[in-house]
Formats: structure tokens, C-alpha cells, sequence
């Protein structure tokens, strides 16, 4: 199989390093750049985009009607967006991580809906054909996927299995001849359905392991226009309304050998690389539509005057921009380090885009409402564009991956290496006298991490103070991980309120480093800090906003309510109802 991306098994990981209590420098800084070429590239893109779209888009009305115009469809791909990071030998532009997804936060500036459609299509209708296809498969679908003749769609999600794709019971059987698959099963919530010409299809795949039968999890490239495929109603959402959302089914779909996306068990790792691929479009464009919502609520809070003045001159008004603005500043951050790190290869940033797509999504959510609120009585209407912002950005923290999935990933994932130590430790113990050695080392380490902080060597003078906080907060985390891993052992799997914990610290640590090497590389650019006050304001801010939250949940691993919280709950699950009765109702 092609390698992955982000190849966990072999790559170094900034946020794996931090639960060990290591600032792997390296794979943050320097701040990533646009080379002059992708400079001119991405402009030239961006205004042709911009220059369409105040055209020919109209977001209200594809919100009323549920659905794009055909000119809307037309326009995308006669300005070759449709293959914007598809490879220049298969028709596309082959736009880098980081030019990909800039466009991708324009087009969700534009439209939510837009975006789901251009991002449902590129980031994984079709991105496991450019990642995992054959040289035949990329040659004969990648080019109609980069024309915009073929939309492409990505059916995993079934009714019962969303994020636990194992539970999947869709399943592909070879024939006896061994020249294709039959494909049985159905998926929703597919995005692109409606208009997609190819499919990229989870299915089971019966295999012989040791004498017994086992499903395995495997990825096929399928016609959309097969016979078999049948599509369901258009569901009626509360956001994206334009973009067309279906179940798709299968009914004894031919699916030619050819035509099967990698080895047969394989399709689990492709489906999460895909989506590894994919979030970071949906943080990048959260970000974007953060700014832009709020860039309508500032100019609203400009002209609105109450008590002889604009309600922008409020404190608690101005508050809201001011952290809206320092947390945008950090996502912006977020997403571009990440991006720079899937175009670097040799890194595992799957951990990162977790982080990215969680905490740009729930940015976004939060800017709507709170841009929504400043406008107050307009904010609730129809009639001007806040409401549908809020409809909009809701769907973002469901995406690929909910963000509870994401937090246990990021949580289980940066626990796996710190666990594998103190496994190999209880093995030495065992035979003490043959293991001094690996004891040896377990305990040096152990002592030094105890002992000293990690500290970054490439931020810039002025945020020394921010810094600092960054460092002890990765040290806390380890030492908080290596005790928690010591009460718990493998019992930590089932402790989801210290891995929201983790998650959260994890997130804040790596937003923050990313911030730290933005800032650090506006200093630069402007020739010292007292140039570059916007951007030490942000990052003061948000930095020290983010460590005083790891300070909480790294404290609450130990001092918590932990067992109220779960006895409430379940009191009200075996009740099915949410709490005591008012005492009117006793």
C-alpha cells in the first residue's frame, strides 16, 4: 500500500512529544511561507475566485431553495477549482497543503454550503484515488474529477456506524471468478450525492484468517452511475442547506477487481488518513468564516448607536472582538503550521488536524452566536445573514469526526507511547537482574523529566513570558500523564473525562506553539517588536488565555466531581428524565 501521509508508525509528532514532556521545535518553526510562485499562484486563484463569486453567488438564495444553481456548479469548474490539489499530471492544479487550504477558507468565507461541496469533492471524495490509487485508477478517474465532470462523494457514515467504522455492515463480495465484487449496503448522510459520478465506498470484505472468516474493512472506487446505486431523498438539514445530502444505496453493484481502492483490510487506514486530509480544509475554512462573520458585526457595532454612542465603544462589546480576534489569530496559526507539515513530509500531523478541525469549529460556532448577538434583534432575522452563520457552523463540530471522537483520539493516541514505557517497565521488572539497563533508563528519564522543563530555543525574546507558560505546561502534562497511566493502567480507555482533559490541554499546547511561531516570525518580518503590536497582542492573549485552561484540567485530573457528574447522568438516563421534578410539580 502507498505510504501514508502522516504514517504514525514511523513519523515524529509534535503532540505525541508533548505528552512525553518533549518540544519537538523542529516541526513548528520556522512559521511557513507561500514560496514567491505559490505568492503569485494563490492570488491569482483568490481573485479570479472573488470576482466570480460577487457574481454569481448568492448564499441567501441557495439557503432558501436547498440547492446550487447550475451556474454555481458551471463556474466552479470553469475556474478549475474542482481539481485545485489534484495532481498537474491527472488535469489538476496540484496546489499545495497550505495554498489548498487557504482557497478552501475563501470559498467557506463565500459559502458554508459551497465549501461542503468543494471540500466533500477534493478533500476526500476523491482524495483517496490521489493518495492510495493505482496508476490505471488515477489516470482513468482523476482527470474527470479535476474537470468538475465527475463530482466525486466519500460513503462511510452507515446508520450504525458513524465514527466506529468496524461496525459497518455494508459488504463487497468477490465473485467466483474473481473478476469483481458484488456490493451490498447503504450509507448516509453523504455529501455530494446528488451530483457525485464517483464514489468512494467503504465495504466488508470476506477474508480466511487461520481457517476462520473474518470482515475486513476495504476501500473501492464505484460509478455512481452503476446500475444498483440509488440515491434517497434530499434531507432537510438545519445548515448548508445547498448542499445536497442523500443516502446512497447499493443493490448488487458490479464493481470491477480494477476498481478496488488498495489491499483488501486496508480500507480502515485509508478512510482515516482521508479524513486526516480532510480536516484540516474544515479548520481553515472555520477560520475564514469566523473573520468574516465578525467583520459584518464589526462594521454593525460601528453604525449601531445606543445612549448617544456606537455599542462598539462598549467594553463588554470590545470584549468580544478581542478574544474572537486572538483565538482567530491562533487558529490561523494552527492550520498553516499543520499545513506546512503535510507538505513537508515525514511528519505525523494527524494529531494536529484534530486539534485544528476542534477548536476552529467550535471558534466558529461561538463567533456566529456572538456575532449574532451584537447585532441583537437583526441578528435573529431571515433578513440578514447572522442567523444562517449560526445554522451554518453548527454542522463543523459533526464533520469528520465529531469532536468528542477527535478529543479521545488525540487523548488515546498521545497516551499510547508514555503507556508502551510503563508496560516495558513492568516486563523488566519481572527479571530485574537481566533489565538494569532498560530499568536504568526508564528512571534516568523519569528524573529528568521531573526535573527539567523543555524550553524553546527559537521564540522571540518579547514572548519569553508566553513561552515559559507554553513550557511548564508540557511538563505538567507529562507528569500528569505518566501518573494518571500509573492509577489507571489500561482502565484510562474508559475514562473519557480525563481524556477531554488531555485533549483540551493537548490542543491549547499546540495552538499556543503555533501562535508562539507566528508571532516570533511577524517580529522578524517587521523589524522588531515594537512594529509587530497586533500580532504580540494576540498572542499575549490567547496564549495566556489557553495555559490558564491547561492549568484547570490538568488540576482537575486530580480534584474533580468526576463521580457526581457521572451519577447525575446516569441517574438520568435510567429515569429518562433530566432531573428532580420543580418542587410546584412534586
Amino acid at each position: 500500500m502507498t505510504a501514508h501521509l502522516a504514517d504514525p508508525e514511523h513519523n515524529p509528532s509534535f503532540t505525541r512529544g508533548v505528552f512525553l514532556g518533549e518540544i519537538r521545535e523542529d516541526l513548528v518553526f520556522p512559521f511557513p511561507e507561500l514560496s514567491a510562485d505559490e505568492r503569485e499562484s494563490l492570488h491569482a486563484v483568490l481573485d479570479s475566485f472573488r470576482g466570480w463569486a460577487a457574481a454569481t453567488v448568492d448564499g441567501a438564495r441557495m439557503d432558501r431553495e436547498g440547492r446550487f444553481p447550475d451556474e454555481v456548479r458551471a463556474g466552479m469548474a470553469e475556474l478549475g477549482m474542482m481539481g485545485l490539489n489534484i495532481p498537474e499530471e491527472y488535469g489538476g492544479f496540484g496546489a499545495s497543503a497550505l495554498l489548498f487550504s487557504r482557497v478552501f477558507g475563501e470559498v467557506g468565507t463565500t459559502d458554508a454550503a459551497l465549501a461542503v461541496y468543494f471540500g466533500a469533492h477534493q478533500s476526500i471524495g476523491c482524495k483517496g484515488i490521489t493518495l492510495f490509487g493505482s496508476e490505471d485508477q488515477k489516470r482513468r478517474w482523476l482527470p474527470q474529477c479535476a474537470s468538475g465532470e465527475r463530482i466525486a462523494a466519500f460513503c462511510l457514515t452507515e446508520a450504525g456506524s458513524g465514527s466506529d467504522a468496524q461496525a459497518m455492515r455494508t459488504t463487497a463480495i468477490p465473485s467466483a471468478d474473481g473478476t469483481h465484487y458484488v456490493l451490498d449496503g447503504e450509507k448516509i448522510w453523504i455529501s455530494n450525492a446528488g451530483y457525485a459520478g464517483v464514489l468512494t465506498v467503504f465495504a466488508k470484505v470476506p477474508v480466511e484468517v487461520e481457517g476462520k472468516q473474518k470482515q475486513r474493512v476495504t476501500a473501492f472506487i464505484v460509478d455512481a452511475h452503476a446500475p444498483g446505486v440509488s440515491l434517497g431523498h434530499v434531507e432537510e438539514k438545519m445548515g448548508i442547506k445547498a448542499s445536497d445530502t442523500r443516502t446512497v444505496s447499493f443493490a448488487g453493484v458490479r464493481v470491477p477487481v480494477e476498481d478496488r481502492l488498495g489491499e483488501v483490510g486496508g480500507g480502515f487506514r485509508i478512510a482515516l488518513e482521508i479524513l486526516n486530509s480532510g480536516r484540516l480544509g474544515l479548520a481553515a475554512g472555520s477560520s475564514r468564516g469566523t473573520r468574516r462573520i465578525l467583520d459584518l458585526a464589526l462594521a454593525y457595532a460601528k453604525e449601531r448607536k445606543q445612549f448617544g454612542r456606537p455599542i462598539g465603544s462598549f467594553e463588554m462589546i470590545q470584549k468580544k472582538f478581542a478574544l474572537a480576534a486572538a483565538e482567530c489569530y491562533a487558529a490561523d496559526a494552527g492550520w498553516m503550521t499543520c499545513a506546512a507539515m503535510v507538505d513537508r513530509g515525514g511528519v505525523d500531523f494527524s494529531l494536529e488536524t484534530a486539534a485544528c478541525k476542534v477548536f476552529a469549529s467550535e471558534l466558529s460556532l461561538r463567533a456566529a452566536l456572538e456575532a449574532q448577538q451584537v447585532a441583537g434583534g437583526l441578528g435573529y432575522s431571515k433578513e440578514y445573514p447572522y442567523e444562517r452563520a449560526v445554522r451554518d457552523a453548527r454542522i463543523m463540530l459533526i464533520f469528520e469526526g465529531t469532536n468528542e471522537i477527535l478529543r479521545a483520539l488525540i487523548a488515546l493516541s498521545g497516551l499510547q507511547q508514555p503507556g508502551e514505557q510503563l508496560k516495558e517497565l513492568g516486563r523488566a521488572f519481572k527479571d530485574p537482574l537481566r533489565s538494569l539497563g532498560a530499568i536504568g533508563s526508564y528512571l534516568g528519564g523519569r528524573v529528568k523529566r521531573q526535573l527539567a522543563k523543555p524550553c524553546f530555543t527559537r521564540v522571540h525574546p518579547a514572548l519569553a513570558d508566553e513561552a515559559e507558560l507554553v513550557c511548564k505546561a508540557v511538563h505538567d502534562l507529562a507528569l500528569a500523564v505518566e501518573k494518571l497511566l500509573i492509577a489507571h493502567g489500561k482502565g484510562v480507555i474508559e475514562r473519557q473525562f480525563h481524556q477531554e482533559r488531555l485533549a483540551n490541554s493537548a490542543i491549547d499546547i499546540y495552538l499556543s506553539t503555533a501562535t508562539l511561531s507566528r508571532a516570533s516570525w511577524a517580529i522578524a518580518r517587521a523589524g522588531g517588536p515594537e512594529n509587530a503590536a497586533a500580532d504580540l497582542d494576540n498572542a499575549r492573549i490567547f496564549v495566556t488565555m489557553a495555559m490558564r485552561r491547561t492549568r484547570r484540567a490538568l488540576r482537575a485530573l486530580e480534584a474533580n466531581q468526576d463521580a457526581r457528574l457521572k451519577a447525575i447522568a446516569e441517574r438520568a438516563l435510567e429515569s429518562g428524565s433530566l432531573t428532580v421534578e420543580t418542587p410546584t410539580d412534586a
